[in-house]
């Protein structure tokens, strides 16, 4: 405990420092600098310009031009409207609709224009720093790159900013924007009675988050707790299940006196060949009321109705983890087998010389080895079991539906699938967005707690 409050102590206050130094790198460069550094404060890229560094120079102007540009044009009536998130409502005159503000629009470009606000910022230090380099420099008797030189260094000492500036830029539009649109979603009222351009929303502040935590008639509350119950032990099962019998039926196959040991391997490999979208589709078929397997049982006499596969939320929960298990065990076989060969030889024949047991050996070479190597791939499967969409949406479609379930919840839904089905089905944006956030925050917790946890991490050396 004294360890991680150590360092959680020391990174704030490296945060802390490392802000301080940013300041006092701004102030001292204003109070030594030229006059030429000074006017840099105002105008970007002056001093570079001023010294003979035109196309550093230039870029710094350009991208302060661009940015009054977009703000005094575009960016800063939205910007402005940011905190009502728009006041006019959209209304009919004469028969025509006479269209007002536009809430989506305001909050997603008044996001863009901080956006930018900000990047104007981290160039403006860039430019201050810049200026302080050069004088550096000048003072030391040495002579400034020219711009010949600046463009040239694009593909040489430079090379790796150009080579990730459209990657960081499409990361960016793509992932962090999005994100963080969401995240504001949560703390609005935007839902199917709140649709822009023809309704406004605004913020509610954490309403919404109030609504989810709620046990109150109307509540997200016991809806919530179940479904993150069930999300967890699916993971859980979905993992270790998959994980363990992968481990076996590889084990099985290699074991000495096996025979065919390519046509079992192909056979399973063959679940993984066909496309998740087609098997889950035809499985979700062939286990419905009226679908091949009830259909036979009550042919042969074994049934007298048709078993609840899909309709019964306990036996649809079964049903799943069963089927996941034909899908995952194929994916654990392939990589048990490429592991198990590399366990040295000699390890088991002397434990075999010691008088150990099969299971001794297993539980004392075998599993701590596979444990050890695996163990990322365990963690980040766990995780990527939390968002398991296909397995859960394409046999249940969340189902069954339930009365006593808010949000329009099924037995069997993930906070995913949830979050989806809320998404598209009940245009409830605000609480996709809150469970959006949950996911988020679940994910984040149980993977942060678990990975210093796992034997890789904790002893990097250990099989070395």
């Amino acid at each position: 405990m004294s360890n991680a409050s150590e360092k959680k102590s020391n990174s704030v206050s490296t945060f802390f420092s490392a802000v301080g130094n940013i300041f006092k790198v701004i102030g001292t460069t204003f109070v030594n600098g030229d006059w030429k550094t000074k006017i840099s404060y105002l105008i970007m890229g002056f001093g570079q310009i001023a010294r003979g560094q035109f196309l550093r120079g230039g870029a710094f102007l350009a991208i302060e031009a661009l940015f009054i540009w977009f703000v005094s044009t575009f960016g800063g009536k939205y910007l402005s409207k940011l905190g009502t998130l728009g006041t006019i409502e959209t209304y009919k005159k004469n028969r025509k609709t006479v269209y007002g503000d536009n809430s989506f629009l305001i909050l997603l470009f008044g996001l863009l224009t901080l956006f930018f606000i900000l990047f104007l910022v981290i160039c403006w230090y860039l430019n201050i720093k810049d200026n302080a380099k050069e004088e550096e420099l000048i003072k030391a008797g040495k002579k400034l790159p020219g711009s010949k030189a600046d463009f040239l260094s694009l593909f040489d000492n430079n090379f790796d900013k150009t080579l990730l500036a459209l990657p960081v830029t499409g990361v960016f539009i793509f992932t962090v924007l999005p994100i963080v649109f969401m995240i504001c979603v949560a703390f609005t009222n935007y839902d199917a009675t709140h649709q822009a351009p023809s309704k406004l929303f605004t913020w509610v502040g954490f309403a919404n988050f109030k609504n989810l935590f709620s046990f109150a008639s109307g509540g997200f509350g016991s809806t919530f707790v179940s479904v993150l119950i069930w999300t967890l032990v699916w993971a859980l099962l979905a993992t270790f299940i998959d994980y363990f019998l992968g481990i076996a039926v590889a084990m099985l196959i290699n074991k000495k006196g096996i025979r065919f040991k390519k046509f079992w391997r192909t056979c399973l490999v063959m679940t993984i060949a066909v496309p998740q979208f087609v098997s889950l589709l035809y499985v979700s078929k062939m286990f419905d009321n009226a679908g091949i397997i009830n259909g036979t049982l009550m042919k042969l006499g074994i049934i007298q109705s048709a078993i609840p596969f899909w309709t019964n939320p306990t036996l649809a929960k079964i049903t799943i983890v069963v089927v996941n298990i034909w899908i995952g065990i194929p994916y654990l076989m392939l990589m048990a087998t490429g592991l198990l060969m590399n366990i040295p030889a000699d390890l088991y024949e002397s434990a075999s010389i010691d008088g150990a047991t099969p299971w001794q050996m297993f539980r004392h070479i075998t599993m701590p080895y596979m444990l050890f190597v695996t163990g990322p791939y365990l963690l980040s499967s766990y995780t990527g079991n939390l968002n398991n969409f296909n397995v859960i949406y394409l046999l249940t479609g969340g189902g069954p539906k339930s009365m006593s379930y808010a949000g329009g919840a099924g037995g069997t839904d993930l906070l995913v699938t949830w979050l989806y089905k809320m998404t598209i089905n009940d245009t409830d944006y605000k609480m996709a967005a809150v469970i959006g956030i949950m996911v988020f925050i679940v994910t984040a917790l149980i993977f942060m707690n678990a990975y210093n946890f796992l034997p890789s991490i904790k002893d990097e050396e250990g099989f070395q």
